[in-house]
């Protein structure tokens, strides 16, 4: 793909994620209440997309329930601002290994695994414009644990999310996780054009190095979309790195915490900062009308309760 600078920017914030950093920053929200105020006032700020995962509202740990996605749907749906609603669906391939000595049985504590179908509830009910859609098995920085998306799930989910009419956004964590879907799109399995999200610098996945990043950018397909993120520190120089590449752009606390060094960010602000980087680049900020137009997307109302 040639490399060409993206001159109409969208904006995605991934609001709270999955990790273990809801400790770590008082703006992090947990409650189905707070993540629909946090994705609203991103949009307001900006974003075009907003990127949600639920939380339980007491621990602040990862949650699967049904009931938690359909208030943060119905919350957001109602809101005095529009924006594409993008959830994941990344939840429920979660293996945690015993000892290197030891590995099976596995861990029950952090291990959740789940199929298909399960996995995609909340998304058949809450009908959110775009889900995400892991594309690979991958280890990730703690000592035991994998995210497992097998070939087999893959093709599973993707038909499904095909099916209803939800666009998915193909998360890259490595090169490989491209090439397959490429495959998914050859089968038929998912349609073409494809979006694309490359997730840098994410231990043990593709390093955020710009060779690793521009060799990610050379796989995508000519005529998908894409948007680039990566970590902490990096998450301001990877905004501008997406856009010089032809790319679009993610921010948010799922990502990184800070909105300047020592400073504590909000979601909206993290936004506001992205779009001083892209203005500043001479590009302009489109909004999700615009974004459902250039990705084919549908807004539509949850399943009636």
């Amino acid at each position: 793909m040639p490399l060409q600078m993206n001159r109409d920017v969208f904006i995605t914030c991934a609001v709270t994620g999955s990790g273990g950093t809801q400790d770590k920053s008082p703006h992090v929200p947990r409650s189905p209440k707070d993540i629909a105020d946090s994705a609203i006032d991103a949009a307001k700020a900006g974003a075009a997309i907003v990127h949600c995962h639920v939380r339980d509202p007491e621990t602040g740990a990862p949650s699967r329930r049904l009931d938690y996605y359909r208030e943060v749907t119905d919350r957001i749906r109602d809101a005095d601002v529009d924006v594409v609603l993008n959830l994941t669906a990344g939840m429920g391939g979660d293996i945690v290994f015993g000892s290197t000595e030891a590995p099976l049985p596995v861990n029950d504590s952090g291990t959740d695994m789940i199929g298909a179908t399960e996995r995609m509830a909340h998304v058949r009910e809450c009908l959110p414009e775009i889900c995400t859609l892991d594309c690979g098995t991958m280890n990730f920085a703690e000592a035991d644990y994998v995210m497992t998306n097998t070939p087999g799930m893959l093709r599973a989910m993707g038909a499904m999310m095909t099916e209803l009419g939800v666009k998915p956004e193909i998360e890259a964590f490595d090169t490989g996780h491209l090439w397959f879907a490429k495959q998914l799109v050859k089968e038929g399995t998912l349609a073409s054009p494809a979006l694309v999200q490359l997730c840098m610098g994410v231990p043990w996945g593709a390093p955020n190095d710009l060779n690793t990043f521009i060799a990610m950018v050379n796989a995508i397909p000519q005529d998908w979309s894409w948007s680039a993120f990566s970590l902490g520190r990096d998450q301001m120089p990877y905004a501008a790195a997406a856009v010089l590449a032809g790319g679009n752009v993610r921010v948010g606390l799922e990502d990184n915490l800070f909105v300047e060094k020592g400073v504590l960010a909000t979601n909206a602000q993290l936004v506001e900062k992205a779009v001083g980087v892209v203005e500043g680049m001479g590009a302009r900020i489109i909004g999700p009308d615009a974004v459902r137009a250039q990705l084919g997307l549908t807004k539509r109302a949850p399943v009636a309760a």
